[in-house]
């Protein structure tokens, strides 16, 4: 796959970063903004890797190194829900109901291209263009930097978002798994939104639905 591709498809990642903001953010269409951002991107992986079917692995779409990625990220991922039910006990910010069901079993979705997007497209892609002087220390910084920025203004979740990604362009680079990385992410920001940040994503995205 030609340079001009690669970063071609940052360039888009960029544009959906700034689309959250307006669609999301600005205007409160976050449902809509979702459902179409995830149908676009379903569609462009599908079409690529049925172009270029190497894509698939080199994006990270495959079982290979299913467990290999386990291995690394299930320790982390233990200590981290831990770690954001200690805080949210600790700030009293606990705020689980049944919504965190759904949320678990729609979010990972949503978690899985968040990851194409930033991991695969914006971390794989600086990569493997092998820009001189890009170190994998540089792409994981330009890939966190980015990650956090999409989780502005709630400070709390931007931070923790940079340190996650930094330990998700790490994994990715040893490890090229997509699958493990975007489950890992859906369930932990679930939890995330129910005992630190006391959030409710279920009321937000589908309340005035219901």
């Amino acid at each position: 796959m030609s340079k001009s591709i690669k970063k071609l498809e940052i360039l888009l990642v960029v544009i959906t970063a700034i689309g959250k903001f307006v669609f999301m953010d600005y205007l409160d269409w976050k449902l809509g903004y979702i459902s179409i951002a995830v149908i676009f991107w379903v569609i462009y992986a599908l079409v690529q890797i049925k172009k270029n079917p190497e894509r698939a692995k080199l994006w990270g779409f495959r079982k290979d190194t299913f467990k290999p990625a386990l291995r690394v990220v299930y320790p982390f991922g233990f200590f981290a829900v831990v770690t954001c039910v200690a805080i949210g006990w600790y700030n009293e910010t606990l705020n689980f109901s049944w919504h965190i069901i759904p949320i678990l079993i729609i979010y990972p979705i949503w978690g899985l291209i968040q990851q194409f997007l930033l991991i695969s497209l914006v971390t794989g892609n600086l990569k493997d263009m092998n820009i001189p002087r890009l170190s994998d220390i540089w792409i994981i910084l330009i890939t966190s930097t980015l990650f956090s920025a999409i989780h502005y203004p709630y400070f709390w979740l931007a931070f923790a978002t940079f340190f996650l990604a930094l330990f998700y362009g790490t994994v990715f680079l040893k490890v090229r798994n997509i699958f493990v990385l975007g489950l890992f992410h859906g369930w932990l920001g679930a939890i995330c939104f129910y005992t630190i940040v006391d959030r409710d994503p279920f009321i937000e995205v589908f309340g005035k639905y219901i």
